[in-house]
């Protein structure tokens, strides 16, 4: 067989082991792992003697080419690619972002447009939902059979991207019956968004204040079991039309869940204050 590529003596590093072999490529694709693969079937050899050989990395969360609060992400999807490739990530799924009004499907075909000539990896996107009304909700189903099957939901960014919880409601539900998945930004908005005036009101506007009104395990927290009950609703609700009896999912969320009331949140605000 004909190899365009074989890497010899190099240490490959797969799913399940780590041992001496070649790897031979072809068309872009590895073809064979084996030990003293024939070099004279190759068009190219390489030696990584003394080196690893393993798989390229997927980094799933990228924001090339973002448009966000009157600016753009310093990186395109040339230069970030690039610099991916470099440091051995070979794939990275971005997120294309649905405006309020628009259908899934332009965000989609936006960031396509922004990758499919600049792009020097591979790369795939979820997709941001910003307004979801029922006319919308069979477009999560056309996107999932394009190879978008994971959506972000925000609960933060109040007029930006942040969702009620009706909407979280419907993609949740929407995605269990589609085999989608929920990619939850799990921060409570609205708290942070008054910390944040009261902070640049008193002109606390260095580095250190983004940590500080974010707060992040005490925000996120909440925000964490909020989403978490919108799940189990959306869940029970589906259950329920499936004839599951009320009583055996209510045990389940008696011995699942926790509490922590809203005024929990404020008091690192205060303290910090």
């Amino acid at each position: 067989m004909r190899y365009d590529t074989l890497i010899v003596n190099g240490i490959v590093v797969t799913a399940t082991d780590t041992y001496a072999a070649d790897v031979a490529i072809s068309d872009g694709k590895i073809v064979a792992l084996g030990q003293n693969l024939a070099r004279e079937n190759a068009g190219r050899v390489i030696d990584a003697k003394g080196r690893y050989v393993m798989p390229g990395g997927i980094d799933v969360h990228t924001h090339l080419d973002m448009p966000f609060g009157g600016t753009t992400s310093a990186d395109d999807f040339e230069t970030g690619t690039r610099a991916a490739a470099f440091g051995g990530t070979t794939t990275l799924i971005d997120f294309a972002i649905q405006y309020k009004g628009q259908p899934l499907r332009a965000a989609f075909d936006t960031w396509m447009q922004k990758a499919a000539s600049k792009a020097t990896t591979d790369y795939a996107f979820h997709c941001i939902i910003t307004d979801l009304p029922n006319a919308r909700l069979d477009e999560m189903v056309e996107l999932v059979r394009e190879g978008v099957p994971s959506f972000k939901l925000f609960m933060a960014y109040p007029g930006v991207f942040m969702l009620d919880d009706a909407t979280i409601f419907k993609a949740m539900r929407t995605a269990s019956k589609i085999g989608g998945m929920i990619c939850m930004h799990a921060e409570n908005g609205g708290a942070i968004d008054v910390i944040v005036q009261q902070a640049l009101a008193e002109g606390k506007t260095a580095p250190k204040y983004h940590a500080l009104t974010v707060s992040f395990h005490r925000r996120h927290g909440q925000a964490g079991f909020r989403s978490r009950q919108v799940r189990f609703h959306s869940s029970a609700a589906r259950e329920v039309a499936s004839g599951k009896t009320l009583e055996r999912i209510e045990a389940r969320s008696s011995a699942s869940s926790f509490h922590r009331p809203l005024s929990f949140l404020f008091q690192r605000a205060e303290r910090n204050g």
